[in-house]
């Protein structure tokens, strides 16, 4: 769940705060019997706590600062609801770690439950045995290194198609006899979309045309990223009825169960000897037909995995080549570096993938860009399932948790010169992406870390690859490296504000 922004669905809810006030001292007074030690908070407002002093967009940013206030833990008030915030390496490893078992809940949002068939998804399911099966078969069936290694060549073929796009795209200018810049980001996010979708659907949308349910999928994805009045005060939820929302997410939701169900059924009738390669969605299917009674799961709990795995690739996995080609362009020297490891170890047909694990300096390049800018800045929240303590305070049921892992990439403790790009830090080392080290947990980490992060890192590497090996980059006309802003987008997994607009020049053979 994304951190609520201060926008004007939210103005016109306030319209009821009069109503709603005596609800809300209640619950509040409940929790101040002086019986509980809560982690510090900041002074907050009545009825809506702590909202105003997040304001919109960049959340992980202004936490960062009340944590430089309020210490590595403290409490927020969104609403009525408790929220604590972690902001440092040992707290993150005390709550993904040593009581994962506590910190393993997901708050049920609103917007989820209409998309997600109710979270039956493995991101957003409550904890419990549906979702330890959803969660195996994830792991075990369709996102171990056996499987992702499967997938190759579609990989290997898309990014090929990437280079081919970006070669056409900044072809010569007329009689100008310059190069024309290319809209990265554009055909970044195509390549992710396009990868992802054929490893989950193959060639099948249920008759819907890509770029139609790519434009449904950004539908989707901005609900998801929405916070519904009664996720603040749960029992307003009529006001989301009275707002609309409810209506919306109705619509969504059926336009997409369509889909899924459409594919699913093209999928069902497939006949044994086709010869197209098997995507996740027939593993899947064949992983619930076979385990039959004993796994307990039907087809919406099919479509909820399914789609889970659609979503939660595509912009994280984009962002991510993203940001670290931002930082390259931002520092030339370590583009030289990157570029020259890449085109001593490739071979002149690009770089394949039994070539990345060679590559040490190029995965330090893209794990520093992770650090400086992980792809969901808050991670998913979490929520604790039983009262526990942690670090002295008492932490009731119920209480939201989020992991401001952004500002744990950035601290001070655990990082020298956090806020330089300097990926020399990630070269032998062992830190990696699974969440063992807790100053780096980009994937966050424990039962609820992401099951993909192989599939997401092998593509990111191979297309950051070839983008450095086959490509010199340069800035537009009129810009330089000191002129070259970084300014970040808001929304739950921010990106550059402008698309990331470059002039690609050929190698020379």
């Amino acid at each position: 769940m994304a951190l609520p922004q201060l926008d004007s669905s939210l103005a016109l809810f306030l319209l009821f705060v009069a109503s709603c006030y005596i609800i809300v001292r209640r619950l509040r007074s409940g929790r101040s019997n002086g019986d509980p030690v809560l982690p510090p908070s900041p002074p907050g407002l009545p009825i809506i706590g702590n909202m105003h002093q997040l304001g919109r967009g960049h959340h992980h940013r202004k936490l960062q600062a009340l944590a430089q206030q309020h210490g590595e833990i403290f409490l927020l008030w969104l609403g009525s609801v408790p929220a604590l915030v972690v902001s440092s390496a040992s707290m993150a490893e005390e709550v993904l770690k040593n009581q994962d078992h506590v910190f393993c809940g997901r708050p049920q949002q609103h917007t989820a439950r209409g998309i997600l068939y109710d979270c039956r998804d493995v991101g957003f399911s409550p904890y419990g045995e549906r979702w330890r099966q959803l969660r195996r078969i994830a792991v075990v069936h369709l996102l171990s290194v056996k499987r992702v290694d499967s997938m190759r060549v579609l990989r290997e073929e898309e990014v090929a198609s990437l280079v081919a796009r970006i070669s056409a795209a900044g072809a010569l200018e007329g009689d100008r006899g310059k190069l024309r810049a290319v809209n990265m980001s554009e055909l970044i996010v195509s390549l992710t979309y396009t990868v992802i979708s054929k490893a989950a659907f193959g060639n099948k949308l249920g008759g819907m045309d890509p770029g139609s349910f790519r434009a449904m999928m950004k539908e989707v994805t901005g609900l998801l990223e929405m916070i519904a009045v009664s996720d603040m005060f749960p029992r307003l939820r009529w006001v989301d009825w009275a707002m609309g929302l409810d209506a919306r997410i109705k619509r969504t939701a059926s336009k997409l169960d369509d889909v899924l169900e459409r594919t699913l059924q093209e999928h069902e009738k497939k006949p044994k000897n086709d010869d197209e390669a098997a995507d996740l969605l027939d593993d899947l299917l064949s992983v619930v037909k076979e385990g039959g009674e004993r796994l307990n799961l039907d087809r919406i709990d099919v479509k909820g995995l399914i789609l889970d795995l659609f979503i939660g690739g595509i912009d994280t996995t984009s962002k991510a080549i993203e940001w670290a080609m931002v930082y390259l362009i931002k520092n030339p020297r370590e583009m030289a570096k990157v570029q020259a490891e890449v085109r001593q170890i490739a071979g002149a047909q690009g770089v394949l993938e039994e070539q990345l694990l060679r590559m040490s300096r190029l995965q330090a390049a893209l794990k520093e860009a992770m650090r400086l800018h992980p792809p969901v800045p808050l991670l998913i929240p979490r929520e604790t399932i039983q009262d526990t303590k942690l670090h002295g305070y008492d932490i009731p049921a119920k209480t939201r948790v989020i992991i401001n892992a952004w500002a744990i990439g950035r601290d001070k403790e655990s990082w020298e010169n956090p806020e330089q790009f300097l990926p020399d830090r990630f070269m032998h080392t062992s830190i990696d992406y699974n969440g063992k080290d807790f100053r780096f947990i980009p994937f966050s980490a424990g039962r609820r870390g992401c099951p993909g992060i192989a599939f997401a890192t092998r593509l990111a590497e191979l297309a950051l690859a070839n983008l450095l090996y086959h490509f010199d980059w340069e800035l537009p006309e009129g810009q330089n490296v000191e002129s070259f802003e970084v300014m970040e987008s808001s929304g739950i997994s921010p990106v550059l504000k402008y698309p990331l607009t470059l002039v690609a020049n050929p190698l020379q053979a």
